[in-house]
């Protein structure tokens, strides 16, 4: 919750930012669903919540609607907090809240680090936001294998981020 806490600050950008993290809770719900009892993903990395992973997390386990709610903004104020120390001061100012959105879920989906070495973050940084935007269409595999959810999901995450785009 310490994460989320920055993001819905009372400043132009903690607005912005309260509107980037509105989008991605809708668009992470949708793609993940919500379970109280832990369950094994698509490649069997025990899960639970809305797509909640981690070492405390085992099979067999449960969680109240609210311990998930918690889970959720705590997991996603992580992934913008990754936004903002890879992607640059210059780029990260004028990132529209549906860019933002779009690619929060990404790294909720993804982790920090695969975000980290993407080409998507260097082409960000570039200052090439449809080159960007354009790669969460190849992050459909999950070990090696295409996953058609993963293909809706980057899809829903790639119109988020090409929003506003010309």
């Amino acid at each position: 919750m310490k994460n989320l806490s920055r993001w819905l600050g009372g400043s132009v950008i903690g607005g912005a930012c309260g509107i980037a993290l509105s989008i991605s809770i809708g668009v992470v719900k949708h793609y993940e669903g919500t379970e109280l009892e832990s369950y094994p993903d698509p490649v069997g990395i025990p899960t639970i919540c809305t797509g909640h992973t981690g070492p405390t997390v085992k099979l067999h386990q449960t969680k109240t609607p609210e311990e998930c709610e918690a889970l959720l903004a705590g997991d996603l104020g992580t992934a913008f907090d990754a936004i903002n120390r890879n992607v640059t001061p210059e780029i990260n100012a004028t990132m529209p809240p549906t860019r933002r959105a779009g690619i929060a879920s990404f790294i909720f989906n993804v982790g920090e680090g695969a975000f980290r070495r993407s080409t998507l973050l260097e082409l960000l940084n570039a200052g090439q936001p449809r080159a960007a935007c354009d790669q969460l269409s190849r992050w459909v595999y999950a070990q090696g294998k295409k996953l058609a959810g993963l293909v809706k999901r980057r899809a829903a995450e790639r119109e988020l981020c090409l929003a506003g785009l010309e």
